[in-house]
């Protein structure tokens, strides 16, 4: 069967009409937009990062030779022939990387290396291969769910993972080893498989739709959407970058023939009425050589209460949005309406493709009431994974908070917001833990505040303007229910009464104090309709005791708040230039002190009593510390 005439996907096509001229003059609008956007890397970029994917080619084979001579000293057939292979996948892989993206990437090797070679070798053999200076922040996480190499080259971050093929003693030539044959997954371990499953699921996705360069296309433009509407963090509950590119894939599957802009189009018309949970597949399900489990709802019951299931085409097939909640289905379900909505307008030439990728508004309209979730460490390292863990976990709280009555949405924003604090006392230290930025760090290159989305730091630009002598007056701010535990530090000074207490008396004082880490993730609440009140606190507590009980919880080290902040009280730093930070109404008074003509006095009764207070929904969420 000729490929324009083949059955994409598990069902025939809908449509394998060809572009119209104006669908392909929509195409180029497209492109043109996502150019101005800049989500396309710069050739001299394409090039530093083909340049760093050979040099880890080269090492890769210096790896597994060294391993090779320790091994077998004396076989030098097995010693000449040693070498490994480097595959990427993800949005390299993809295609659809652009700048500031990093690179995922496998190294594979024959049978007779394993992971603790890995580990012993590879992270001093990047040191030693590498141009000098060339890699940076290089971090070995061996006992990783996927165990992992960190680090950065020329700028570009790595994140650089490990499986043998333990079917193979010698690898065949350069780029002929397919990781989508099943047999390579026989004789391995988990975490190998794994490994191997990133660079499996991207192959097959290549594979299985008509048209790689729609696809492409497409894919950017929703990529670029659903960043910008903030419903893109696999870790948070919202779909990651696989998961979007499988559901523009099937969307590609069922119009083979059609133009990027009317992928694009079609996508938001079927993925709003999507009947969920039929699950969202590019192919059958395959038999494999593994007694490994497969999804399927049928026999395991925990695959039946997956909302939104979307599943990878790799044997063996699982479920890649089982971390997606009640609530951020329903963000989900609103923004594909809203998409839908534009894209129909876009058509008709009453929009441009500049308005579907507007950025959302979680922060500025979106919630009256936040949660403010913060990890806070004293060191850098202990930082990295005390807020790692709790970012992981941040969709069990929702989980729970969606379960209270009184809330119908627990919207986690999709990334974390990382800042730097220097405090010279405890007094300090526990306002920081506790949500105070009276003392942001500005003093070196170190102390921006940064965007933490899907363990990725961003920088972000810090705003101070919250200085330590206006604390209790924002304090003051903070909802009656909410009781603030920030302290006031009190400053030393020599006592004029008192001519023996002296200045040079004082004990000294660090002049630039310590540094504290914290990470906060914040969660918009939308209440039911007609809640008066919300006790959170033992959703709290518990997602508190969870995180303390953590084997690696080091209480000395880490500590977990949670705060209620309303929206008037949001940190100026989640805005970006030009966003218009949420105020409280000004009231209008008239000269002589009373309310101004035409404001009506509540219930003011002829007697001079004051009028009943308006009910006003009521959040209970008590500062919560694990530590």
């Amino acid at each position: 069967m000729a490929k324009s005439e083949q059955t994409w996907g598990i069902t025939p096509p809908i449509s394998i009409a060809l572009p119209t001229p104006a669908e392909t003059h929509s195409t180029h609008l497209l492109l043109e937009e996502l150019r101005r956007q800049n989500t396309f890397e710069t050739v001299s970029e394409n090039k530093k990062r083909e340049r760093v994917l050979a040099d880890l080619q080269r090492i890769a084979n210096e790896f597994v030779k060294r391993v090779a001579k320790e091994r077998e000293p004396q076989n030098e057939v097995l010693i000449r022939d040693a070498r490994g292979e480097v595959f990427t996948y993800g949005s390299y892989c993809l295609g659809v990387y652009g700048p500031g993206s990093d690179i995922d990437t496998l190294v594979t090797a024959p049978r007779y290396v394993t992971r603790d070679d890995y580990f012993k070798y590879f992270p001093s053999l990047l040191e030693e291969m590498a141009p000098q200076g060339a890699i940076t922040d290089l971090t070995a996480v061996e006992d990783a769910f996927v165990p992992i190499i960190k680090f950065e080259y020329w700028g570009i971050s790595i994140d650089l993972i490990f499986s043998r093929i333990a079917t193979l003693k010698q690898f065949p030539p350069q780029g002929q080893l397919n990781l989508t044959n099943n047999e390579y997954l026989r004789g391995l371990d988990d975490r190998e498989l794994r490994s191997l499953n990133g660079t499996r699921v991207t192959k097959e996705i290549l594979n299985l739709v008509p048209e790689q360069s729609t696809f492409r296309l497409a894919l950017r433009a929703i990529k670029l959407w659903a960043q910008r509407r903030a419903i893109y963090a696999n870790i948070i509950g919202f779909p990651g970058g696989v998961v979007w590119a499988m559901m523009v894939a099937r969307v590609c599957q069922l119009y083979p023939k059609a133009a990027s802009a009317t992928i694009v189009s079609k996508f938001f018309q079927i993925m709003k009425v999507w009947q969920w949970p039929v699950p969202v597949q590019l192919k059958h399900m395959d038999d494999g050589p593994l007694n490994v489990r497969v999804w399927n709802p049928k026999i395991y019951k925990s695959d039946s209460y997956h909302l939104m299931p979307v599943i990878t085409p790799a044997y063996p097939q699982m479920c890649a949005t089982f971390n997606i909640t009640h609530s951020t289905m329903a963000i989900i379900q609103r923004e594909l309406e809203r998409g839908a909505e534009l894209t129909d307008k876009i058509k008709s030439g009453k929009l441009a493709w500049k308005d579907l990728f507007v950025k959302h508004t979680f922060f500025t309209s979106d919630h009256k009431y936040y949660l403010a979730v913060i990890a806070t460490s004293t060191t850098k390292e202990a930082h990295k994974i005390w807020s790692g863990f709790v970012e992981s976990k941040v969709r069990v709280l929702v989980g729970d908070l969606e379960r209270v009555p009184s809330v119908a949405i627990a919207r986690p924003f999709n990334k974390g917001y990382e800042r730097q604090h220097r405090v010279k006392s405890d007094q300090e230290t526990q306002e920081v833990q506790n949500g105070s930025l009276a003392y942001l760090a500005q003093d070196d290159g170190e102390d921006d505040a940064k965007v933490k989305e899907n363990g990725v730091e961003v920088k972000a630009e810090a705003k101070t303007e919250a200085k330590p002598e206006v604390k209790e007056e924002a304090k003051a701010e903070q909802d009656s229910e909410v009781k603030a535990e920030n302290g006031v530090s009190a400053s030393l000074q020599s006592d004029p009464e008192n001519p023996a207490v002296k200045i040079e008396d004082i004990p000294s004082v660090p002049s630039l104090g310590a540094k504290v880490y914290t990470t906060t993730h914040y969660v918009g609440l939308e209440l039911a309709e007609g809640a008066k009140s919300l006790d959170l606190s033992f959703q709290v507590n518990a997602f508190k005791a969870m995180c303390s009980q953590w084997d690696k919880f080091d209480a000395t080290h880490n500590y977990l708040s949670i705060q209620h902040v309303k929206n008037t009280n949001l940190p100026d730093d989640v805005f970006e230039p030009g966003e218009v930070k949420p105020m409280r109404p000004a009231r209008r008074v008239a000269a002589n002190g009373n309310p101004a003509v035409g404001q009506k006095r509540r219930n003011a009764s002829s007697e001079g009593n004051p009028p009943p207070k308006r009910p006003q929904p009521s959040l209970q969420t008590p500062a919560a510390a694990a530590g």
